[in-house]
């Protein structure tokens, strides 16, 4: 009996070392002396299937790319800075929302716009305006979504500024000894909780930037990599020198020399608070790399780390094909943002959107939702890239672009010609004929709580971006201009953003802050806006629009403690 239990013992040892894999080294290919001082460094979609979502969805959303929230104008008013106007967009506040789009359920194409009516007085010159929404729907199944196998490199910021606290700007020189997280140390622990949701089978690297570029990962397979070792290294990083966002661009687009990229997704990743002082800081110039980038396929996504992030340049970026860009707004958030929207970072489905209104009758007067804005044709609307994005039973996150037209005849005909490109590289084409009767003689009139929601959100964001104009104006030690009557205030504080006359963008990279001030008359805005936020948001019944009208409701009550110029001339 016992020679029986010996014999049947070492079997069962063998059949197990049968079974075994074998022992795969994995490599720590981390350059621990990268940063050391050196000479200047200067279309088939196949993978893994995504991992089952816990509530199945028959289909996927599409989402535009660029900004994919609002957290640095929050941030900021939070903290009690006055955010940048780029800080706030329309597609980053659609991003925050989910919108229910009339979908056509017989449609199994990529692309399945739905498009929608409306017309609404304006909330101070009761002049009528009419809307039209393209809801952004697919027939994509969801459990057919997958993503190539990723070639993915982060270029990470490691300049002294990102070492300086997040609820701080750098350049006010203001470091409180009981502050929170450096910026660096919330940028590292992104990086590395997004290297947990990596394949074997994808590709990862990593660029480090100052004043110069160091190669700290080359880029190899993960299933190679001592992924654990790589975190350890990522969060052992500390800030030092200036910044040259060209150089770390660079050096990570020549990492891509050295892998295939065909069949890859190929996507550099860009960590940094956006405050370039050295090196190329023209934005032709970044712009330019990006662009060329995008031709051989290699997409960026930005992420902005710190109240003091400077989105301006990014907002040049996110115009790019396949590009987007997040604010940080805690690396905890964003680790359990990840979870459910990597795959959708990652993930661009359709490209060079366009559509054409054609009309005798309506002209388009303004676009709400798309980066990249051009509306002087007055009948044509440009994409660079839709996403995919989550479809849920609350609508798809993101899934809509609003358009304002304006009358120009007596008929109540459009015709939509749309065109765009998906990954592999072929050309479709919907056409599409709306009436705008129902809107023409009724108002207000939505046909669905979608473009109802899109168009209170849309208002929300041109009253912000107003206010951010004209605050601006005014900051940075200058004398305050004389307030602005209320009734004059009113013409101009719903006004389209790129139709300002005096619309400027802001010409410093380095800043200090300006104190978060609200003038007399936009506190008397706020306050009537709230009101009729409110309103729209129970009309509508929909509680995630509570976010919005809490900033309403703390810019109504923000009172100005504002100084005197007493000079007597």
């Amino acid at each position: 009996m016992r020679t029986f239990s010996i014999i049947g013992t070492l079997f069962l040892l063998f059949c197990i070392i049968l079974q075994a894999k074998p022992l795969v080294n994995k490599i720590d290919d981390w350059d621990e002396n990268a940063t050391k001082p050196k000479h200047d460094t200067v279309r088939m979609m196949r993978a893994m299937p995504m991992a089952a979502a816990p509530m199945m969805k028959r289909t996927v959303g599409l989402a535009v790319g660029g900004a994919k929230d609002q957290n640095n104008f929050i941030d900021n008013l939070t903290y009690g800075y006055l955010p940048k106007t780029d800080a706030i967009s329309y597609e980053g506040v659609f991003y925050d929302h989910y919108f229910k789009t009339a979908r056509h359920q017989s449609c199994k194409a990529l692309f399945c716009p739905t498009y929608e009516i409306a017309s609404a007085p304006d909330l101070f010159t009761g002049e009528r305006r009419y809307f039209v929404s393209v809801g952004l729907d697919s027939g994509l199944d969801v459990s057919k979504l997958h993503r190539k196998p990723l070639n993915l490199v982060v270029v990470l910021d490691i300049s002294g500024s990102m070492g300086a606290a997040f609820d701080r700007y750098y350049y006010d020189r203001k470091h409180p000894a009981k502050a929170q997280k450096s910026k660096m140390r919330i940028a590292t622990q992104s990086i590395a909780a997004m290297t947990k949701h990596l394949r074997d089978n994808d590709r990862f690297g990593v660029v480090l930037f100052d004043d110069t570029a160091y190669l700290a990962k080359p880029l190899r397979r993960v299933g190679d990599t001592d992924m654990e070792a790589i975190r350890r290294h990522i969060l052992a990083l500390k800030p030092r020198g200036g910044t040259n966002w060209s150089a770390g661009f660079k050096q990570a687009l020549a990492l891509y020399k050295k892998v295939t990229k065909e069949g890859y997704e190929n996507r550099i990743i860009f960590l940094t608070d956006a405050m370039p002082n050295r090196g190329e800081l023209s934005k032709e110039g970044l712009l330019g790399l990006s662009k060329a980038a995008a031709k051989e396929g290699i997409h960026t996504t930005f992420i902005g780390v710190g109240v003091d992030f400077n989105p301006t340049l990014v907002a040049y970026i996110s115009k790019v094909r396949g590009a987007n860009y997040y604010s940080v707004h805690s690396s905890e958030a964003f680790a359990k943002r990840l979870d459910k929207a990597f795959l959708y970072m990652v993930t661009p489905l359709v490209y060079d959107l366009e559509m054409k209104l054609v009309s005798n009758d309506f002209a388009i007067d303004a676009i709400y939702g798309s980066p990249d804005t051009d509306i002087s044709s007055g009948n044509l609307m440009r994409i660079r890239t839709l996403f995919a994005s989550d479809n849920s039973e609350a609508g798809v996150r993101g899934g809509i672009v609003l358009l304002r037209l304006k009358k120009i005849g007596r008929g109540e005909k459009i015709r939509l010609k749309l065109h765009y490109t998906d990954a592999q590289g072929k050309r479709h084409s919907v056409n599409r004929e709306v009436s705008m009767h129902d809107a023409a003689v009724r108002i207000p009139y939505y046909q669905s709580s979608a473009i109802r929601k899109a168009i209170l959100l849309s208002r929300y964001v041109t009253l912000m971006k107003n206010w951010l104009i004209d605050a601006h104006a005014q900051c940075n030690d200058r004398v305050h201009y004389a307030p602005v009557p209320l009734p004059m205030l009113k013409k101009r504080c719903m006004i389209y953003p790129p139709l300002r006359p005096r619309f400027r963008r802001l010409s410093q990279w380095e800043r200090r802050s300006c104190p978060l001030r609200v003038s007399e008359g936009y506190r008397k805005l706020f306050a009537y806006f709230a009101r009729h936020y409110k309103s729209e948001m129970q009309a509508i019944g929909d509680k995630s629009l509570q976010k919005e009208h809490k900033v309403l409701l703390k810019l109504s009550k923000q009172h100005e403690k504002r100084k005197r110029d007493d000079w007597q001339l």
